[in-house]
């Protein structure tokens, strides 16, 4: 028996190391006998950078050089594979030495192919992948701020740069050592979207309520050093990191262009579920117009300095003080779009041309008489209201309902945060043929509200069809004209 000696360091992947090693301490402090002892044998498994294989596509270069699913990897061309991201670059090659392991059997494998064709394994992404937890305590954090009884994935809050990478979640890289840092410069993981908040690192440090969160600007120097890019968001809370502390960090940003390609200012959304969080005031219609007046000055002048307009408001920050939104063109090519920058003015540019493509013979027709309720937030309604009175087919009997938000609280007012209850609420009793709803209510590629409730039970509660639409001005207007079934 070797003897057990203090961990020196941990390797990149000390997330799932750590996740491995405490299930191992929970199983070991609930045995029977006290004196039972972890085998070292259990050590150097929690060590093991092997990943599992999944499968294996029939006739890959995986398949042909005789890889098997269940064997595991343990490294290609002599790097270990800590998740996907690795998978991916090191097997982009056209010559690999992989090595694998079968039942403690080691063998090395000599596969030739095509550079940046797939080798054909499909890997334990449960085992590599498993999202990274934040560190921070956001004094705006929107998770601390839910209701309880919600279901308990909603409460996960999740800061994984691979994340980023892949799917444009924003993270702050408070949680990365200086080794996976270093793998993020080597794999040329770029774009990243980053959470910035403020480049001044005593106040990132106190917004994030993290000692560790004021060297956001030297990382990202060092990702424009090594040709990486980036896009920036800023969570802005009035007198927090507004103001001059707001100016510095729009012109250190910008200071950083082309690597930093856009930088989106989002108002703070507060809900009612703030019992012993930290005091934070709200945006009004004063405020939220002198900050679109500050955007828009610094907007002028970097389209002249760097061709770009650069910083973008949200467009909630428009609702909140009853202003039009910006022509089109000055979206530029709506690069912060899941930041709600643009996402107004795109549907308005997608209804348009759906209508001219799709009715141009259906102008002088009368459509059959429906009434349709559309509920949506409050912020949103007079703009959708207004897509309605333009493009409705002559005849429909169409109602926009502002839906106010009771289970976060009245303050939150966008489409995406209705649960069903508060749809139950707001649209009971009102006679309708069908109701329509945005698919931004529920939960991605599920019938489920955030309530928990599901599209069933708001059906059976309100005893109208309810048909749910993609958030795109196309299917707006085959919904309004009933065109759901044509193709195009």
């Amino acid at each position: 028996m070797k003897p057990f000696h203090p961990i020196p360091f941990l390797p990149e992947n000390h997330n799932i190391i750590i996740g491995k090693i405490q299930a191992y301490v929970r199983a070991f402090l609930t045995m029977e006998h006290s004196e039972s002892i972890i085998k070292w044998e259990v050590i150097e498994e929690v060590f093991s950078l092997a990943v599992r294989i999944l499968s294996v596509t029939p006739g890959s270069p995986a398949d042909q050089a005789g890889i098997r699913e269940e064997e595991r990897i343990l490294s290609i061309n002599g790097e270990a594979i800590h998740d996907e991201i690795d998978y991916q670059a090191l097997t982009a090659n056209s010559d690999l030495s992989v090595v694998v392991e079968n039942a403690s059997v080691k063998r090395e494998v000599h596969i030739i192919k095509e550079e940046w064709a797939s080798l054909g394994l499909c890997l334990d992404e449960t085992q590599i992948m498993k999202p990274r937890h934040c560190c921070n305590h956001c004094l705006f954090c929107f998770v601390d701020q839910l209701p309880q009884g919600m279901r308990s994935t909603l409460y996960v809050k999740d800061d994984d740069w691979r994340h980023s990478l892949m799917m444009g979640n924003y993270v702050t890289l408070t949680n990365i050592s200086e080794e996976e840092f270093q793998r993020i410069l080597r794999r040329k993981a770029s774009p990243l979207y980053i959470s910035v908040h403020a480049t001044d690192p005593e106040v990132r440090c106190r917004m994030l309520r993290n000692p560790k969160a004021g060297n956001l600007m030297e990382r990202l120097k060092k990702l424009k050093e090594n040709g990486l890019e980036f896009h920036c968001q800023i969570v802005l809370c009035p007198e927090i990191n507004d103001g001059k502390i707001l100016s510095r960090s729009i012109n250190d940003l910008a200071s950083l262009w082309p690597a930093a390609r856009s930088l989106a200012i989002v108002p703070v959304g507060l809900t009612m579920h703030r019992e012993g969080l930290t005091e934070l005031k709200r945006f009004d219609t004063v405020s939220a117009g002198a900050m679109l007046e500050m955007i828009h000055s610094y907007q002028e002048r970097f389209l002249k300095e760097l061709g770009t307009r650069f910083v973008f408001p949200s467009d909630e920050f428009f609702c909140i003080c009853h202003q039009p939104l910006p022509e089109e063109s000055e979206y530029e090519d709506y690069p912060q779009i899941e930041n709600g920058v643009g996402m107004l003015r795109l549907l308005d540019q997608e209804c348009r041309e759906a209508a001219e493509d799709l009715l141009s013979e259906r102008k002088m027709e009368k459509s059959a008489v429906r009434r349709i309720l559309i509920p949506t937030g409050v912020s949103a309604k007079p703009f959708i209201q207004d897509l309605v009175n333009r493009y409705a087919p002559e005849g429909a009997d169409i109602q926009v309902i502002a839906v106010k938000n009771r289970f976060f609280g009245e303050t939150i007012t966008v489409t995406g945060l209705i649960v069903g209850r508060d749809l139950i609420s707001a649209l009971q009793g009102v006679k309708c043929d069908e109701i329509l709803i945005c698919d931004t209510m529920l939960r991605e590629n599920t019938d489920r509200f955030l309530d928990d409730m599901t599209l069933e039970d708001v059906r059976n509660a309100l005893g109208c069809a309810v048909r749910v639409i993609p958030n795109n001005g196309e299917s707006l207007i085959r919904a309004l004209w009933k065109l759901e079934d044509e193709n195009g």
